[in-house]
């Protein structure tokens, strides 16, 4: 009888524990928000490349290593960091012909170019066409101004959200308080490059043709924020209490 007594003893503490820790714990509200700052690009990174088809593999790499060669020289002779240029990938592939039974390879090459002034574009491309560059695979846009442009796109996020808290608690009569937790939920998005496999043969020789079209890319943040809550009644006494302390 005993055990039994202090069994109901001991839920009974456990439940009222639980009961006070509930009433404690502050109503919250979850919101998320978006910040998104559109920018004209004024940087871009090209993907070049140069393909050779023969049927001596020491000849097609050989016809690529000399084109990726004069690329080098002339990228470093207008002053263009090392850093700017990589090579992404180099290619060797043997294919036989079926019905004849011989054999031919294809040999190819990548390279990213930095490009931070897009004025030079249209030049830059030509040179390359002149070493000997057959292809292009991708442009992608950017900005020299990425750090600014974040940190402003997550204010817009973080006033995002609290907008829409403030909708919420207004339409059910509550009081915003202050954050209790606040997420960064950015993901890295990299543009999606401007994609295409031109053979660069078809370029027109009129270098001062506008072949760019940069248009606008989005920088976006977004945000998770945890308010507190509260029912009207209560901010009232509050206001009221500080109201007189200040008195």
């Amino acid at each position: 009888m005993k055990k039994i007594v202090l069994a109901l003893l001991v839920l009974t503490s456990i439940c009222a524990g639980a009961q006070t820790v509930t009433e404690k714990a502050p109503s919250q509200i979850n919101v998320s928000g978006e910040g998104q700052i559109m920018a004209v690009p004024d940087e871009a990174v090209i993907t070049i490349g140069v393909t050779n088809n023969g049927t001596d593999a020491a000849e097609v790499k050989k016809a690529n290593d000399i084109v990726i060669d004069k690329v080098i020289k002339y990228l470093r002779s207008i002053k263009m960091p090392e850093k700017d240029y990589q090579t992404q990938r180099v290619y060797l592939n043997r294919s036989q012909d079926y019905k004849t039974k011989k054999y031919s390879f294809t040999a190819s090459q990548t390279m990213t170019i930095y490009l931070r002034d897009l004025s030079k574009y249209d030049a830059l491309l030509m040179e390359l066409t002149d070493a000997g560059i057959n292809t292009i695979q991708g442009v992608e846009f950017k900005t020299s101004k990425q750090k600014q442009y974040e940190s402003e796109a997550r204010i817009k996020a973080v006033a995002d959200a609290k907008m829409k808290a403030e909708d919420y608690v207004k339409a059910t009569d509550m009081y915003l308080g202050y954050p209790l937790l606040i997420s960064d939920n950015t993901q890295t998005n990299y543009p999606r490059p401007a994609m295409y496999a031109m053979e660069m043969k078809s370029m027109a020789a009129d270098a001062s043709q506008e072949t760019l079209a940069v248009g606008e890319i989005a920088i976006t943040a977004n945000v998770s924020i945890t308010y507190e809550i509260s029912y009207l009644d209560i901010k009232k006494q509050v206001d009221k209490y500080r109201d007189m302390q200040k008195d």
